[in-house]
């Protein structure tokens, strides 16, 4: 089993930075990609970017394209999410997903991001 625990979402002004992370444990060697999604209030869950666990292809959504940035760092079992120029529709709760080789799924608790004046 994997374990996701995720932390660095807050409060920011509009046009502002934040940087999330998302720590792996457990049976890390059976991880094929993760990503991170998000979800609204009063909205689904959509997802915001994924990596494969080598790095070698990356997604981004195209709302988040060009200000937003995946990345991870194995030695340290943690995947990134570098979110920059963040609007107030950016607002939600972000989740960590990993896609292990046999398609098992795993989810973190969530970070808020709030971004208001």
């Amino acid at each position: 089993q994997v374990q996701l625990v995720e932390s660095g979402g807050g409060l920011v002004q509009p046009g502002g930075s934040l940087r999330l992370s998302c720590a792996a444990s457990g049976s890390i060697a059976s991880i094929d990609a993760m990503g991170w999604y998000r979800q609204a209030s009063g909205k689904e869950r959509e997802i915001v970017a994924s990596i494969t666990w080598n790095g070698a292809w990356r997604y981004h959504a195209d709302s988040v394209k060009g200000r937003f940035s995946i990345s991870r760092d194995n030695a340290k079992n943690t995947v990134y999410l570098q979110m920059n120029s963040l609007k107030p529709e950016d607002t939600a709760v972000y989740y960590c997903k990993a896609t292990t080789a046999s398609r098992a799924i795993a989810w973190g608790q969530g970070t808020q991001v709030t971004v208001s004046s």
